[in-house]
Protein backbone atom coordinates (compact mmCIF):
# COMPACT_ATOMS: atom_id res chain seq x y z
CA UNK A 1 0.00 0.00 0.00
CA UNK A 2 1.35 3.68 -0.82
CA UNK A 3 1.72 6.53 1.50
CA UNK A 4 -0.90 8.78 1.17
CA UNK A 5 -0.35 12.67 0.91
CA UNK A 6 -3.10 15.16 1.44
CA UNK A 7 -1.70 18.11 -0.58
CA UNK A 8 -4.29 20.74 0.26
CA UNK A 9 -3.47 24.03 -1.76
CA UNK A 10 -5.81 26.64 -3.25
CA UNK A 11 -2.77 27.67 -5.98
CA UNK A 12 -3.69 25.46 -8.93
CA UNK A 13 -0.29 25.87 -10.47
CA UNK A 14 1.20 25.26 -7.63
CA UNK A 15 -0.73 22.31 -6.25
CA UNK A 16 -0.51 20.42 -9.82
CA UNK A 17 3.58 21.03 -9.80
CA UNK A 18 3.55 19.31 -6.02
CA UNK A 19 1.11 16.85 -6.54
CA UNK A 20 2.82 15.77 -9.86
CA UNK A 21 6.42 15.67 -8.05
CA UNK A 22 5.29 13.69 -5.16
CA UNK A 23 3.60 11.00 -7.52
CA UNK A 24 6.68 10.70 -9.43
CA UNK A 25 8.03 9.87 -6.12
CA UNK A 26 5.56 7.15 -5.73
CA UNK A 27 2.97 8.74 -3.13
CA UNK A 28 -0.68 8.79 -3.45
CA UNK A 29 -1.62 12.17 -3.49
CA UNK A 30 -5.63 13.42 -2.67
CA UNK A 31 -5.57 17.16 -3.70
CA UNK A 32 -7.97 19.85 -2.46
CA UNK A 33 -8.64 22.95 -3.63
CA UNK A 34 -9.62 24.72 -0.57
CA UNK A 35 -9.60 24.02 3.38
CA UNK A 36 -12.98 22.73 3.52
CA UNK A 37 -12.61 20.03 0.94
CA UNK A 38 -9.32 19.06 2.45
CA UNK A 39 -10.81 18.91 5.85
CA UNK A 40 -13.84 16.46 4.50
CA UNK A 41 -11.04 14.35 2.77
CA UNK A 42 -8.49 13.73 5.80
CA UNK A 43 -11.46 12.84 7.95
CA UNK A 44 -12.83 10.74 4.96
CA UNK A 45 -10.11 8.51 4.84
CA UNK A 46 -6.63 10.14 7.38
CA UNK A 47 -3.59 10.20 5.02
CA UNK A 48 -0.37 9.63 6.48
CA UNK A 49 0.83 13.43 5.87
CA UNK A 50 -1.02 16.85 4.96
CA UNK A 51 0.28 19.79 3.38
CA UNK A 52 -1.43 22.20 4.13
CA UNK A 53 -1.59 25.86 2.95
CA UNK A 54 -3.07 28.44 5.66
CA UNK A 55 -4.94 30.98 3.26
CA UNK A 56 -7.21 29.45 1.82
CA UNK A 57 -11.09 30.23 0.39
CA UNK A 58 -14.02 28.58 2.69
CA UNK A 59 -11.75 27.42 5.74
CA UNK A 60 -8.48 28.87 6.53
CA UNK A 61 -5.75 26.36 7.06
CA UNK A 62 -4.74 27.28 10.78
CA UNK A 63 -8.46 26.04 10.98
CA UNK A 64 -8.39 23.18 9.06
CA UNK A 65 -5.35 22.26 11.38
CA UNK A 66 -7.14 22.48 14.66
CA UNK A 67 -10.11 20.69 13.35
CA UNK A 68 -7.60 17.79 12.45
CA UNK A 69 -5.93 17.87 15.53
CA UNK A 70 -9.09 18.01 17.54
CA UNK A 71 -10.39 14.90 15.70
CA UNK A 72 -9.06 11.43 17.14
CA UNK A 73 -9.22 10.08 13.46
CA UNK A 74 -6.65 12.38 12.18
CA UNK A 75 -4.79 14.05 15.30
CA UNK A 76 -1.61 11.94 14.91
CA UNK A 77 -1.17 12.72 11.16
CA UNK A 78 1.79 14.58 10.29
CA UNK A 79 0.80 18.40 8.91
CA UNK A 80 3.54 20.48 6.91
CA UNK A 81 2.45 23.70 6.40
CA UNK A 82 3.23 25.40 3.12
CA UNK A 83 2.26 29.28 2.87
CA UNK A 84 3.77 32.62 2.46
CA UNK A 85 3.35 33.74 5.09
CA UNK A 86 6.46 34.24 6.66
CA UNK A 87 6.30 36.46 9.43
CA UNK A 88 7.25 34.70 13.12
CA UNK A 89 4.14 35.00 14.58
CA UNK A 90 2.51 33.25 11.22
CA UNK A 91 5.17 30.18 12.55
CA UNK A 92 4.34 30.39 15.99
CA UNK A 93 0.79 30.13 15.84
CA UNK A 94 1.24 27.40 13.35
CA UNK A 95 3.51 25.37 15.55
CA UNK A 96 1.01 25.90 18.46
CA UNK A 97 -1.79 24.53 16.97
CA UNK A 98 0.47 21.43 15.99
CA UNK A 99 2.24 21.74 12.90
CA UNK A 100 5.07 19.34 12.31
CA UNK A 101 7.33 21.79 10.33
CA UNK A 102 6.75 25.46 8.26
CA UNK A 103 8.13 26.20 4.97
CA UNK A 104 7.65 29.41 3.08
CA UNK A 105 6.22 28.61 -0.55
CA UNK A 106 8.55 31.31 -2.15
CA UNK A 107 11.76 29.73 -0.76
CA UNK A 108 10.94 26.05 -0.91
CA UNK A 109 11.76 24.14 -4.19
CA UNK A 110 9.48 20.84 -5.34
CA UNK A 111 12.52 18.88 -4.43
CA UNK A 112 12.76 19.94 -0.61
CA UNK A 113 9.39 19.98 -0.22
CA UNK A 114 9.44 16.07 -1.17
CA UNK A 115 12.82 15.52 0.92
CA UNK A 116 10.52 17.03 3.65
CA UNK A 117 8.00 14.63 3.00
CA UNK A 118 10.17 12.18 3.24
CA UNK A 119 12.18 13.03 6.68
CA UNK A 120 8.60 13.66 7.97
CA UNK A 121 7.06 10.13 7.28
CA UNK A 122 10.41 8.69 8.63
CA UNK A 123 10.44 10.33 11.63
CA UNK A 124 6.71 9.12 12.35
CA UNK A 125 7.77 5.47 11.48
CA UNK A 126 10.87 5.56 13.66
Amino acid sequence: MSTRVLLVEDDRFLRRAAEAMLRRHGYDVLAAADGEEGLRLALAAPPDVVLLDLVMPRLPGLEVLAALRADARTAHVPVIVLTNLGQDSDIERASRAGATAYFIKANTSLASLVTRVQDVLANRAA
